[in-house]
C-alpha cells in the first residue's frame, strides 16, 4: 500500500534494537575507580555497582557493591533509613591492568568484561535477574587467573580501604551490625542483624559448570530470621540448578519487551545516548511491584540522604515515565501512595485528620512524615498521580485513588488559608523548598504553595465535572480559586512569596511551579510569556547555589514557552554536572536530576497539558532531523513524528481511549491549510477542524490511528534512527571529555 493511500508508521519490525542501543552502551577501557563511574545493573529492587580502587593493596579487586531498596534499619528516633549491605568482590591473582574492556550492554541489561591482569585475564558477565532478586556473575579465567575468587563481605567486614574509598559516611546512620554465617545445603548464608532486630540476609553459591567456567548466584533478602535464611538459600539453590540459558532468556525477555515501548532519536549523539541510559536506569531503579524511587535507587553509597524526599526528588524521578510510555514504572509510586494513605492522614495535625492529609519533606517508604512549614509536597506528588491518570485515562484510578487523596491534600490548605483585609485568601509563612534552607527561611503567600493549591482546586473541579459527582465541596474549591491571592511578582518576574524577591542563588524552581510542571501559566498571552522569560532569566542569572535540577527545570520552563535553543543550552550545562556513568551526586547521590533531564528532552519533542498535544513544540534550531515513536500524551494518545531538514514530515496519532484530540502541529499557517489526516492502514480521510493558533481537532475512536502531513505526502511513513556521530557513540561509562572536541578515535 502506498503512502498516498495511508500506511502505518514502520518501526517495530524494522529497527535493530540491539544494534541501535549498542551505540550507547557504557564502556570502559580501564576499570572504573569509583561509584561516579561504576558499571551499574539492577532489577528495580536489587542492584550492584561494579568498580575498583587504586590503592596498592586493592589493585587486584573489582567490587560489586550491593544494594536493595527495601533494606532499612530501625533507630530509636526518626525514620528508618537505607543502610549499606556489603559487597561481593572479584579478587584476582594479579593486579588489574590494561587493556581491560568493560561495557554495560543496555539491550541485555548485563555487564560484560574482559578483565586483564598482570597474571592473565578473566572473562566476566553479570546481571541482576529481571524476575527474581538474584545477581548472577559468570567467570571464565585464563590459566594464570585460576586462583581468582569471589568473596562476599558483610558491611562490617569490608576493608576500610574500600569502604572509605568512595567517601566517608559523615552524616549517615550506620547501625552496629552483628554478623553470623553458616552453610545450608551447600549454600553460604550471611546474616546481618541490626540493634532493634531487623537486618538482612545474603545467600550465595558458586558452581563450576565446566573446567575453567564458574558461576556465582547471590541474593539479598530483607530480614534476619531463620525463615528468611531458608528462603534465601532456596532461591539461590533453585536458580543455580536451573538452566543458565533459560535464566538468561527470562532475564533478557523482560528488557526486550521494555525498550520498544517507545523510541527517541536525536541529532545530538551524546544526548541521545544519555537519554537511553536514563531509560535503562529507570527500569533498573523501580518496577510496578517494587518500591518508590528514593534518592539513590538500588546503588548504595555514602549519603546524608538515605531515604525518600518529596519536595522535588520523587516527583522529578518519575517525571519521564509518562511521556516515554512506560506507565508501568509509575505504578510503584501510585501503589506507594495508595498503600500508605493512613500515614498521609496521620502526617497532619490531629484536628485536621478527619478530612485532610499531607506529607513532609523526607521519610522512609511508609510515607510517615509530619507536615510542618513545607506544606505543598503532597499536592505536588498528586500532580504525578494526575499525570499517571491523564496518560492512561484509567477512571478507576481517578475515582478510587487520586480523588480521595487530592481532596484531602486540598482540604488541608483550606484549613490554613486566612482571609485578609483585602478580601483575598492568604497563606501564613511557609517554605519555598531549597531557598535559604540552612536558615529555615519562610515567606508569606509562598508561590510554591499558592501554585499547588490553585492547581489542586482546578483539578478537583475538572474531576467533579468529568465524573458528574456534583460534590458539595465544589463550591468551596471555586471560592478558593476566586479569592486566592495572586502570585507575588516584581520587575524581575515571579517572586518566592509576598515581599520576597530572590536575593541570592536559588537552586530550586519552586517559585516557578505555576509555569512548570503545573502549566497554570502557559505563555500563550504575550505579556505572560514575557513574565515567564524574565522570571527564568533572572533566576538562572542569579549565580550561586545552582544544582543539576536547576538546569533541568530551566530547560523545561524554556521549552514550555517554545524556547528550544535556550532549553538545549540549559541541558548542555547540566551535562557538565553529571558523573561519567550518568549518575549525579552532591553531598551524596541523588537520582532525580538525570531522570528529570530525560523529561526535559521530552519537552523539546512532545508536550501535553491543558487540553492540547504539542508536537515538536521546542525543537532547537540546530536540530534539523529528529524522530520519535509511541511517545504518550495526555488523553492516552500515542504519538510518532519525524522531522527532516528542519520541517515536520508527518505526525501519527493513535487514540487508546477515544478522548477528544487537539493537536498543535507546528506547521506554518500556509502549511496548515494543506494538512491532511488519513486513517493508518486504510487511507481514508479523517475529518479535521482548524480551531486557530495552529491547533487542529480530530475525532478518533478508541484504537483508531491517523497519519497527518502537510502538502505533498512523504514517500513513506517511516521512523528511523538519526545518523549517529561516530566519535560520540559509547560516550558514557569512563570519563571521556576529549570526545566533545571531536578527537578521532577507533572503536
Amino acid at each position: 500500500m502506498t503512502a498516498h493511500n495511508g500506511q502505518a508508521c514502520r518501526l517495530e519490525a524494522e529497527l535493530d534494537w540491539s544494534g541501535f542501543l549498542s551505540r550507547h552502551d557504557m564502556t570502559w577501557t580501564t576499570r572504573p575507580m569509583s561509584w561516579n563511574e561504576g558499571a551499574f545493573i539492577g532489577n528495580g529492587l536489587m542492584g550492584a555497582m561494579m568498580f575498583g580502587e587504586e590503592h596498592r593493596e586493592k589493585r587486584n579487586v573489582l567490587r560489586f557493591v550491593l544494594g536493595r531498596t527495601d533494606i532499612t534499619a530501625k533507630r530509636p528516633s526518626g525514620y528508618s533509613p537505607r543502610v549499606p549491605i556489603g559487597e561481593i568482590d572479584l579478587e584476582c591473582a594479579g593486579w588489574i591492568y590494561q587493556p581491560t574492556e568493560i561495557k554495560v550492554d543496555l539491550w541485555n541489561a548485563e555487564i560484560k568484561a574482559r578483565v586483564v591482569t598482570t597474571k592473565g585475564e578473566i572473562g566476566l558477565r553479570a546481571f541482576v535477574h529481571s524476575e527474581k532478586a538474584v545477581l548472577v556473575i559468570e567467570l571464565e579465567p585464563s590459566e594464570g587467573e585460576r586462583e581468582a575468587k569471589l568473596q562476599w563481605y558483610a558491611e562490617p567486614e569490608v576493608s576500610p580501604v574500600l569502604k572509605n574509598a568512595d567517601g566517608f559516611n559523615l552524616n549517615q546512620y550506620i547501625p552496629e551490625i552483628r554478623v553470623t554465617k553458616y552453610t545450608k545445603q551447600e549454600v553460604n548464608v550471611g546474616v546481618q542483624t541490626y540493634p532493634l532486630g531487623d537486618g538482612c540476609t545474603t545467600a550465595w553459591q558458586e558452581r563450576e559448570t565446566s573446567p575453567g567456567r564458574r558461576i556465582c548466584y547471590l541474593t539479598v533478602q530483607r530480614g534476619a530470621d531463620e525463615a528468611v535464611g531458608d528462603a534465601a538459600a532456596a532461591l539461590v539453590r533453585e536458580t543455580a540448578e536451573a538452566s543458565l540459558e533459560q535464566e538468561v532468556e527470562a532475564h533478557r525477555s523482560w528488557w526486550h519487551a521494555y525498550y520498544p515501548q517507545s523510541f527517541v532519536s536525536l541529532p545530538d549523539t551524546r544526548l541521545e545516548g544519555f537519554y537511553w541510559i536514563q531509560m535503562y536506569k529507570l527500569a533498573s531503579a523501580t518496577r510496578r511491584e517494587h518500591l518508590i524511587i528514593d534518592n539513590q535507587g538500588p546503588w548504595m553509597t555514602p549519603t546524608p540522604w538515605p531515604g525518600v524526599w518529596f519536595n522535588m526528588n520523587v516527583q522529578m524521578s518519575y517525571s519521564p515515565v509518562y511521556t516515554s510510555n512506560r506507565l508501568e514504572l509509575g505504578e510503584s509510586l501510585i501503589r506507594g501512595l495508595d498503600e500508605n494513605f493512613a500515614n498521609l492522614i496521620d502526617n497532619v495535625p490531629e484536628e485536621y485528620r478527619s478530612d485532610s492529609a499531607g506529607l513532609g519533606r523526607s521519610c522512609s517508604y511508609d510515607l510517615s512524615s509530619k507536615v510542618s512549614d513545607e506544606t505543598g509536597n503532597l499536592l505536588w506528588i498528586c500532580h504525578n498521580y494526575w499525570r499517571q491518570y491523564r496518560h492512561s485515562m484509567d477512571e478507576t484510578m481517578l475515582r478510587e485513588g487520586l480523588l480521595p487523596l487530592l481532596k484531602r491534600a486540598v482540604q488541608y490548605f483550606v484549613h490554613i488559608l486566612e482571609e485578609g483585609e483585602d478580601g483575598k485568601l492568604h497563606l501564613r509563612p511557609t517554605v519555598s523548598p531549597e531557598y535559604g534552607s540552612f536558615l529555615k527561611m519562610t515567606v508569606p503567600d509562598c508561590h510554591y504553595d499558592l501554585a499547588l493549591i490553585r492547581w489542586g482546586c482546578e483539578t478537583l473541579l475538572a474531576i467533579d465535572e468529568r465524573l458528574q459527582l456534583v460534590d458539595p465541596l465544589a463550591e468551596r474549591w471555586r471560592y478558593v480559586l476566586e479569592h486566592l491571592t495572586p502570585f507575588p511578582m516584581d520587575e524581575n518576574g515571579l517572586m518566592l512569596g509576598k515581599d520576597a524577591p530572590i536575593e541570592f542563588g536559588h537552586r530550586h524552581f519552586s517559585h516557578l511551579l505555576a509555569v512548570f510542571p503545573l502549566h497554570l501559566m502557559t505563555g500563550d498571552d504575550p505579556e505572560e510569556r514575557d513574565l515567564i522569560r524574565r522570571s527564568l532569566r533572572y533566576w538562572t542569572g542569579m549565580e550561586g547555589d545552582m544544582r543539576g535540577f536547576t538546569f533541568t527545570g530551566a530547560a523545561s520552563i524554556a521549552a514550555a514557552i517554545g524556547e528550544g535553543s535556550e532549553a538545549l543550552q540549559y541541558i548542555r550545562a547540566f551535562m557538565h554536572l553529571i558523573k561519567p556513568n550518568t549518575m549525579y551526586r552532591e553531598a551524596g547521590p541523588v537520582m532525580e536530576s538525570p531522570l528529570a533531564c530525560a523529561e526535559s528532552i521530552h519537552d523539546l519533542l512532545l508536550q501535553s497539558w491543558g487540553d492540547t498535544i504539542r508536537v515538536f513544540p521546542a525543537v532547537p534550531d540546530e536540530w534539523q532531523d529528529v524522530s520519535f515513536h509511541n511517545l504518550r500524551a495526555e488523553g492516552a494518545f500515542l504519538l510518532s513524528a519525524k522531522r527532516e531538514g528542519g520541517r515536520t514530515a508527518f505526525i501519527r496519532v493513535k487514540s487508546l481511549a477515544g478522548e477528544p484530540c487537539r493537536l498543535k502541529t507546528g506547521w506554518s499557517e500556509a502549511e496548515e491549510r494543506t494538512i491532511r489526516a488519513i486513517s493508518a492502514g486504510e487511507g481514508k480521510d479523517i475529518p479535521l477542524r482548524a480551531v486557530g493558533d495552529g491547533i487542529i481537532e480530530l475525532q478518533l475512536r478508541q484504537g483508531e490511528e491517523a497519519l497527518l502531513y502537510a502538502g505533498e505526502p512523504p514517500a513513506e511513513f517511516r521512523i528511523a534512527p538519526v545518523e549517529a556521530e561516530r566519535s560520540l557513540c559509547n560516550y558514557f561509562g569512563a570519563n571521556k571529555p576529549w570526545r566533545l572536541y571531536g578527537i578521532p578515535f577507533s572503536s
